[in-house]
């Protein structure tokens, strides 16, 4: 893979007003992925930059690999929106958000893909965010969003290390939804969501094209998830 010319590897400065102060002296320990739904990246850097919409997040990256920065990664960007991961609300004030140029049902493309790892890469060694931290907007929110859907690349993510994968263990004997959901919160999703919500959000992320039931790949992959990257948090939501 050829590496991106130099001038695209430092981000272009482009303000937004939409930000304020991290609450309860709170830092970046998590990586949130956006797609804007949007018809180009200039549309969305409108809007994002627009006082009214109140709405913004920390990165921006084109379709042709451009990083656009709008807020500064020890502010408070506003992309999360309602949530929580690990127990823990506010996502706004534990994370840095990034916005991909991408309508969410055609292929994300090459230059923005690795673009978006060389980025991550470097936010992680600024804030020593884990691999695990790196998570979709669909993730914390799955009763609201769904992006960055289907057609984002989340393994070649994890290949790269900037993200986790789970793998097959072996046969599990319990396929249930408490089994299930029990294995998604340990690892940080709100099992308050209920089985099929959380389905659709898991299956998005790590089994796009899986249909049907919960079955035993699902309940596997969870439970590996669980036992190499689960964390029991106590964390009171904010």
């Amino acid at each position: 893979m050829s590496k991106p010319p130099a001038s695209r590897n430092k981000p272009r400065w482009h303000p937004s007003p939409n930000h304020g102060e991290r609450r309860d002296g709170l830092r970046p320990s998590l990586i949130v992925i956006h797609y804007t739904a949007m018809s180009s990246a200039e549309a969305a850097l409108e809007r994002m930059c627009a006082p009214e919409h109140e709405v913004s997040a920390h990165y921006l990256i084109a379709r042709d690999g451009e990083v656009v920065q709008l807020v500064e990664e020890d502010r408070r960007a506003w992309h999360a929106g309602a949530g929580q991961w690990a127990g823990a609300g506010d996502v706004n004030s534990r994370s840095i958000g990034i916005e991909l140029d991408n309508s969410g049902d055609v292929p994300f493309s090459e230059p923005l893909m690795s673009a978006l790892t060389a980025l991550v890469a470097a936010i992680r060694g600024r804030w020593d965010i884990p691999r695990e931290g790196v998570i979709a907007h669909s993730d914390f929110a799955p009763e609201r969003k769904a992006d960055p859907g289907a057609r984002f690349d989340w393994r070649r993510l994890a290949l790269s290390g900037q993200a986790v994968w789970p793998e097959p263990g072996s046969d599990v004997d319990d396929v249930s939804d408490d089994a299930f959901l029990s294995a998604l919160e340990r690892f940080g999703y709100p099992a308050d969501a209920g089985t099929q919500c959380l389905l659709t959000a898991f299956r998005l992320r790590f089994r796009p094209w899986a249909q049907g039931p919960l079955d035993a790949t699902d309940v596997a992959l969870a439970k590996d998830l669980a036992a190499r990257f689960g964390v029991d948090r106590t964390h009171p939501s904010a």
